[in-house]
């Protein structure tokens, strides 16, 4: 049987070579659509030359920074919010409108508040991973199996130990569905966030390439920024099946 990643990989380079055949058959310019292989020797230049080395460490160092703060405060926000009904019903309205408000709107007010640089993009790369992991704790929490919580109550569990021992591992797989959706976005806000007042990044280097019409670089960027997508994605179904095998 031919393995699904097979197929995907002959799809990939079949997409390639249609579009690597249809831009000169089209008589598309680069600076319209350039060809893999076009993109293919800016990329290879701006790594080889150490050029792209720079901005890729620093949108990975805001990713990092905004991810773990947007999980941490994420995973404490939808364990408290889940612990106490009250919390909920009060907090719950002001942490929606925090994520209904366009982000792309705040990064100008963020620039304001904490000048330019490392900064703003990694408070709205925060801000954007920080919700689905606190609603996928809360929703993992709350359907907690009744029997079991009441095992926990005739066997004198403290309410840590029903947390920490019962409710946690439980709600993990809906926590760690979060963590995926928090990854992927952190990227999302990380380059975003660089568009506006950030002058080293892949964000940032996306949008110099645009005003110097340097179209092939810009696709080579987001060639980058796909592939570590892509890692980190993956990186965290591993961990996923890691975790989820030392609970079960």
């Amino acid at each position: 049987m031919t393995s699904p990643r097979l197929v995907a990989l002959g799809l990939f380079l079949l997409l390639l070579a249609a579009w690597e055949a249809a831009v000169p058959a089209l008589g598309f310019s680069n600076l319209v659509l350039p060809a893999p292989s076009v993109i293919g020797v800016a990329l290879w230049r701006g790594l080889a030359t150490g050029y792209l080395w720079p901005h890729i460490a620093q949108t990975l160092l805001e990713l990092g920074l905004g991810l773990g703060l947007g999980v941490l405060l994420g995973f404490a926000g939808g364990v408290l919010l889940g612990e106490s009904p009250v919390l909920r019903r009060v907090l719950m309205p002001y942490v929606v409108t925090s994520q209904v408000v366009p982000k792309l709107a705040l990064v100008p007010l963020f620039i304001v508040w904490f000048g330019f640089g490392t900064t703003p993009t990694v408070v709205i790369t925060a801000l954007i991973c920080f919700f689905p992991l606190l609603e996928n704790t809360l929703t993992g929490i709350a359907q907690t199996d009744p029997a079991r919580l009441e095992l926990f109550r005739m066997l004198g569990a403290t309410r840590s130990q029903t947390l920490w021992r019962l409710r946690v591992p439980a709600g993990l797989p809906a926590i760690l569905a979060g963590l995926r959706v928090a990854v992927v976005l952190a990227l999302v806000g990380a380059v975003v966030g660089e568009f506006i007042g950030a002058s080293k990044g892949l964000g940032a280097l996306i949008i110099a390439a645009q005003g110097s019409m340097d179209t092939p670089l810009m696709f080579a960027v987001l060639l980058v920024i796909t592939v570590i997508g892509l890692l980190l994605y993956e990186a965290t179904l591993l961990l996923e099946r890691r975790l989820l095998r030392a609970y079960t």
